[in-house]
């Protein structure tokens, strides 16, 4: 599972390495949640980054509620709640972070740790991401992450979600799943390309590192700069 990211490395850096300019105003996030507005880049707009809501709805869905945060690269391209958006309808969600929790052993004790690269460079997470077009205003939670953002009006809903994969060597002692982080070289092929099954690899584990941080993170209302500091041991 991927339930929480961060992305707080400056603007100008992020559209230098997407070579996508902003099309709002963007903030630093060190605790991105489902429910909440995130910078995407679609495959229809490939030169902009805009804000989408983390929990794909499907165009058929009879409401908003009960957005899917993942999805499973295994079955991603044959299931219908995914199926369509694999084909024409992918995207990259920019990160230089991750979170996952590990059990402690305590009672219902749970720690987490955050992954990313040695230099937290930024890169690009695997999403897919749907329309649905609302017969009424609707808001719908995600049970993760609480949605403590809505949408503003009363146009189509454009959500996402981030594709899943076996995990590496470094993640598997963290969690069975992991973020499908995307080679640079195959990002403009995952976007764009006819068959891009093979794009959805497990990252190597050699470049990243993963350490523990604060249980603040377990809260989506917190977005401080301290969630990504190492915790002291």
């Amino acid at each position: 599972m991927c339930g929480r990211y961060t992305l707080f490395v400056e603007q100008d850096d992020l559209e230098e390495r997407f070579d996508a300019r902003f099309r709002d105003s963007f903030s630093p996030r060190y605790n991105a949640a489902p429910g909440q507005q995130l910078p995407v880049i679609t495959n229809d707009e490939p030169e902009t980054v805009r804000r989408l809501k983390w929990g794909l709805v499907p165009s058929w869905a009879d409401d908003d509620s009960g957005g899917l945060i993942n999805a499973r690269a295994e079955s991603v391209d044959e299931k219908p709640s995914f199926r369509a958006a694999y084909e024409r309808r992918r995207c990259l969600v920019p990160a230089d972070g991750f979170y996952e929790w590990v059990e402690t052993g305590d009672e219902g004790g749970k720690q987490p740790y955050r992954v990313a690269f040695e230099d937290d460079r930024p890169f690009a997470m695997a999403g897919l991401w749907e329309r649905w077009e609302p017969e009424t205003t609707q808001t719908g939670l995600d049970a993760f992450g609480g949605g403590v953002e809505a949408d503003g009006d009363d146009g189509p809903l454009e959500t996402f979600t981030v594709i899943t994969t076996e995990p590496n060597d470094l993640v598997a002692e963290l969690h069975h799943r992991m973020a499908v982080i995307l080679e640079p070289g195959r990002e403009r092929e995952w976007l764009t390309g006819d068959d891009p099954q093979g794009c959805l690899e497990p990252y190597p584990a050699d470049e990243l590192r993963a350490y523990p941080v604060s249980t603040a993170v377990n809260d989506p209302a917190t977005d401080e700069p301290s969630l990504v500091e190492p915790l002291e041991s």
